[in-house]
């Protein structure tokens, strides 16, 4: 059995933007999810996120923490993370708890 989408977002959830100090699923750098089973009953996990900006310099630790914390839940056997930068992120795509975290209203 696959696992749930709502894991992995909970996995992605321990990852924190070191400038910002929010967590990226939040800050809405998480644009799809798909998990695929194998035949052995595990789960290839694929993500495709984003960054605030083309240019961020946390993104290279950013993908890897995410790699990282998907890859630890149980039942997962290969994680993909992509970046992708179409659509462009916007502040419209963060949570109310990440604006209220942020001063944002």
């Amino acid at each position: 059995m696959p696992i749930a989408e709502d894991h992995v977002r909970e996995a992605l959830k321990q990852v924190i933007d070191p400038e910002l100090f929010v967590n990226i699923v939040d800050l809405g750098l998480i644009y799809e999810i798909n998990i695929d089973e194998t035949e052995e009953g595990k789960s290839n996990v694929a993500v495709n996120m984003t960054m605030t900006s083309p240019a961020c310099p946390a993104g290279p630790q950013l993908l890897g923490q995410s790699k990282e914390f998907v890859g630890r839940l149980e039942g997962v056997n290969e994680v993909d993370v992509r970046l992708v930068m179409d659509p462009p992120w916007t502040p419209d795509r963060m949570t109310e708890d990440a604006r209220d975290q942020l001063g944002i209203f």
